[in-house]
């Protein structure tokens, strides 16, 4: 059996009591993998500690135990091999949308001439939307949406291994983040980069991801269930409703988090399934039906790739 591309082995964040009390275990046993061109979007209430993992994905933070293996080697610190996209933009005021993908790109280009540079970062700013002179501006002269779309193309433009998401439509109004969704999605149909996203909307999670892990309240959180969207792709906002599965998975999801979450919760609880993988669980498949029947391949978008 060949191992996933990223693996989550043991991963557990305590951090330590003032006055040498008992420390704050925020998720222990963290055990999940990855496979290369995935997406995969994680949910759960907050304080179960689903940034703190995003935090260590990207390098920024360190486990109190375990760790992460990504393409046979272990994350330690940040690397270019791993972009992110804060919910509040993180840009660069003094630079306009442009010059904040630059930045990205001859960092992980410095080999490139400056022509190379800014077509590369043009043609990913095309991707998002941002031409006719909007990749000129500076974030101060763009819309929420926009700033966004910057985050995102600048993203994707180091064309790193894995992207990791932190909620980043969370700020936005309903129509704005409906359509960043589809760029994202019609971006990453084009690429190879695998996708790690932190979401507090199930919706959400079933128009964007292959697999949505649930995790249980915290302190003492722990991955519990790995929920399969059997939805084939592409996926259309207007038409998912309309799936047979869709429901099933909503249901599944919002039962999780209204009930499970809490039922599943606590120390005890994660003692009994310590070091195991979460639960693999199906709910859009009737007992009828073989997974083959329902593949969740990606889109063909080829005139994204060019």
């Amino acid at each position: 059996m060949t191992k996933p591309f990223i693996e989550i082995t043991g991963l557990t964040k305590r951090y330590p009591a003032p006055k040498g009390g008992e420390p704050l275990t925020v998720f222990e046993d963290a055990n999940f993998g990855i496979e290369k061109g995935e997406f995969v979007c994680i949910i759960g209430h907050s304080g179960c500690g689903k940034s703190t993992i995003m935090n260590i994905l990207a390098g920024l933070d360190t486990p109190t135990t375990g760790g992460i293996i990504m393409g046979g080697k272990e994350i330690a610190g940040p690397s270019l091999d791993r972009g992110v996209v804060f919910q509040n933009y993180s840009l660069l005021p003094w630079l306009s949308a442009l010059k904040n993908v630059t930045f990205g790109v001859r960092a992980r280009h410095p080999e490139w001439t400056r022509e190379q540079v800014v077509e590369h970062s043009q043609k990913y700013l095309k991707m998002v939307g941002l031409t006719d002179g909007a990749e000129h501006r500076k974030p101060s002269q763009l819309s929420g949406g926009m700033r966004q779309r910057v985050s995102i193309a600048r993203a994707f433009a180091i064309q790193p291994q894995l992207l990791l998401l932190d909620e980043p439509f969370g700020a936005l109004d309903a129509l704005t983040r409906g359509t960043i969704q589809d760029e994202l999605i019609r971006i990453w149909s084009a690429t190879e980069q695998t996708v790690f996203m932190i979401t507090h909307d199930v919706d959400e999670a079933i128009l964007l991801s292959d697999r949505i892990l649930l995790m249980t309240n915290g302190p003492y959180a722990r991955v519990a269930e790995s929920v399969v969207v059997d939805i084939n792709r592409p996926r259309n906002r207007a038409e998912i409703i309309h799936e047979p599965a869709y429901y099933k998975i909503r249901n599944h999801l919002v039962e999780f988090l209204a009930r499970r979450s809490k039922e599943l919760a606590g120390q005890q609880n994660g003692r009994e399934s310590a070091g195991a993988p979460p639960k693999t669980v199906r709910p859009g498949l009737s007992e009828a039906e073989e997974p083959e029947r329902r593949p969740a391949g990606r889109p063909q978008l080829v005139s994204l790739a060019g």
